[in-house]
């Protein structure tokens, strides 16, 4: 039986920080056979979303980046004059700069999304979030910080895990997040690494689709909408500051 422990609040930062270092270098292989490579489509949605939300958008924070992912697909828009990846993972931005077209626009900076006081308020037009919210140690003081960063009229859109409403096939869903998501893990790095773990045990104490759109109306965000992707499985949150 698995007795895996979430780490406390006060751990967590250093505990998914040496975690994340640990898997950088296959990260984006996982990605890819865990979501069936669908993970693809739902990042090219989160950029779409947000363009098609702040037309004129001239800036873009993409926070938790990883490897760069949503951070590549942002710098292809020519109309964005400034586009920041920011993650507190040093091996996982090696890998981002190796993915990402050396571009005077784009810069890949080592931080914290729990504390972005190297971005003066209303910085920029656009913040973008993908499998990185669940991860901080405070959620509402990320949110906070987010909302602080962006632009009035700017948008906040967080691709995270969710909850398979679906109750039929929720047994099905979990089973496959905690017995066989691991497993691609494990293949390709061995047992030593408990992030595979950590990732199916952390979405449970995340909010659900719900939740999270209650909390941001009442942090202050408005017209909070957000979109299932496989019967929720994974979920886009939209909000505009």
């Amino acid at each position: 039986m698995n007795q895996y422990q979430l780490p406390s609040q006060e751990k967590k930062p250093e505990y998914v920080r040496t975690n994340f270092d640990g898997i950088a270098k296959a990260y984006d292989r996982f990605n890819d056979w865990n979501s069936f490579f669908l993970h693809r489509s739902w990042k090219d949605w989160v950029v779409k979303e947000a363009k098609k939300s702040v037309p004129a958008a001239k800036s873009a924070l993409d926070l938790c980046c990883g490897t760069g992912d949503i951070t590549l697909r942002l710098s292809k828009d020519q109309n964005l004059e400034r586009v920041v990846g920011l993650d507190f993972s040093e091996k996982m931005l090696s890998f981002a700069i190796h993915k990402i077209p050396k571009d005077p626009r784009v810069q890949l900076l080592i931080g914290d999304a729990m504390n972005l006081s190297q971005f003066a308020d209303n910085s920029f037009d656009i913040v973008t979030m993908g499998f990185g919210l669940r991860n901080v140690s405070d959620l509402k003081q990320c949110l906070l910080e987010i909302k602080r960063v962006l632009k009035k009229d700017g948008v906040f859109v967080n691709l995270d895990v969710g909850r398979v409403r679906p109750k039929f096939l929720k047994f099905f869903a979990d089973f496959y997040f905690f017995k066989i998501v691991p497993i691609f893990g494990y293949l390709l790095y061995g047992k030593a690494n408990e992030m595979f773990d950590y990732l199916p045990h952390s979405s449970k104490v995340y909010p659900d689709q719900e939740s999270l759109a209650q909390i941001l109306k009442e942090l202050g965000f408005r017209e909070v909408r957000f979109q299932n992707f496989v019967f929720g499985n994974a979920v886009a949150h939209l909000a505009t500051n």
